[in-house]
């Protein structure tokens, strides 16, 4: 197995609609490269999508001559959907996330009543990873790590020096992900913080979305040294039992994102439409009074 002692190339693109970030990962000009946790754009008044934030990725892997080995989850998202089906149509690449996808596809099959041909077996995507388990990014090597707790699957990608944390953290002055999804758990999300900020100091940790407070501008690349000393629901010296109680005290105040019907519907298809009506048409559900 290649050498992680590496420091890959990153490159974000910040989708200003729904705050997420979505990484390039590679090793150079014209080198193998991951994309993880695509954008695609949607309009919940019109249910329309479109492929603005999709496109700036592709302009960037066609500008550098990369060639796209994996289209990379951390997890199955409630507030954006993904663009990976578009972008291995216009690209190539594998689409892979954490094992644990089926026990999101089987609460959420129930919850959408989804059709009887809907498989909960994570069939797809093109690769189901495990905790521990190594891919190829030409050079690069990229560790899974499981990390539930904001939802049962979600993992990281520990790139080198580099480990992109998905909804486990955001930057230290924001805190942690929310656990009262299905599946969601506080003790479980402290126990999997605690493993990411065991890694060395300056590792690099790279957030999927930033929600910055009013004093500073979007931000999304800090180190395990930072969030150790600020984090302001994980910093050391807060026990399991503290972070539970600020954990479950700020979620009882939040409302659903936006998108979490539209994007859960589409995100444990991989990215997918529901199947066509008899009219040509596909359909999101809006299930009443069951969130």
């Amino acid at each position: 197995m290649k050498s992680r002692s590496v420091s890959p190339k990153v490159h974000p693109l910040f989708d200003e609609a729904t705050w997420t970030v979505t990484y390039v990962v590679h090793s150079g000009q014209g080198s193998a490269c991951a994309i993880i946790d695509s954008v695609l754009d949607y309009d919940p008044k019109s249910g329309r999508t479109r492929t603005v934030s999709a496109d700036r990725v592709i302009d960037y892997v066609e500008d550098n001559g990369l060639n796209v080995a994996w289209i990379l989850e951390t997890h199955a998202h409630a507030d954006h959907l993904s663009a990976a089906p578009n972008l291995k149509e216009r690209l190539g690449g594998k689409i892979a996330i954490g094992e644990h996808i089926t026990r999101v596809q089987e609460v959420f099959k129930e919850i959408f009543d989804l059709e009887p041909q809907f498989r909960t077996d994570g069939s797809q995507f093109d690769r189901l990873l495990v905790d521990e388990e190594e891919i190829q990014i030409g050079e690069l090597t990229a560790k899974v790590l499981y990390v539930p707790g904001h939802t049962p699957a979600c993992v990281a990608y520990q790139i080198g020096d580099a480990v992109f944390v998905g909804d486990t953290m955001f930057m230290p002055d924001v805190g942690t992900a929310r656990c009262d999804f299905p599946g969601g758990d506080a003790k479980t999300l402290y126990a999997s913080v605690r493993k990411l900020l065991r890694l060395p100091p300056q590792t690099r940790l790279f957030m999927c979305h930033d929600y910055p407070p009013n004093h500073r501008t979007v931000a999304f690349e800090t180190t395990v040294a930072a969030q150790r000393e600020k984090n302001i629901h994980v910093h050391d010296g807060v026990s399991e039992a503290e972070f539970i109680a600020i954990r479950s005290q700020r979620d009882a105040a939040l409302e659903m994102p936006v998108l979490i019907l539209p994007a859960v519907q589409i995100n444990i298809r991989a990215g997918e439409m529901p199947p066509k009506e008899s009219n040509g048409i596909a359909y999101l559900k809006i299930p009443l009074n069951a969130l």
